[in-house]
């Protein structure tokens, strides 16, 4: 199978504003995600109402203490992270050494602390 070409980004937006068919949104989901490039990723899946690979991405931001990637992908899935969500993403986010999402974390929450 060949690989998948990531779009410039002039094409990357026209390919978010038009209409796509999902396995071509998927596809191109998994190339960005191959180069690393999650933010990319998350909203190619997204247009291919790809749940279970967002829900999947989710649940790696909260391993990594990634705030930023775990609001934007709850966003798509229409979802509010839990307390506990929080939780396990500032602890991750502590232990990472990321101090500026365990403080989102720990507001998210509604605790003090982490």
């Amino acid at each position: 199978m060949a690989k998948t070409k990531i779009p410039n980004p002039l094409e990357q937006r026209h390919l978010l504003v038009k209409e796509l068919p999902e396995a071509q949104a998927r596809e191109l989901a998994e190339a960005y995600l191959e180069a690393g490039r999650r933010t990319e990723a998350i909203e190619f899946f997204a247009k291919a109402s790809a749940r279970e690979d967002l829900q999947r991405l989710r649940d790696e931001a909260i391993e990594a203490g990634d705030a930023f990637l775990m609001k934007m992908i709850s966003e798509k899935l229409e979802t509010e992270p839990s307390a506990e969500d929080w939780q396990r993403l500032g602890a991750a986010a502590e232990a990472a050494g990321k101090e500026r999402y365990v403080g989102v974390a720990a507001r998210q929450a509604g605790v003090a602390e982490v």
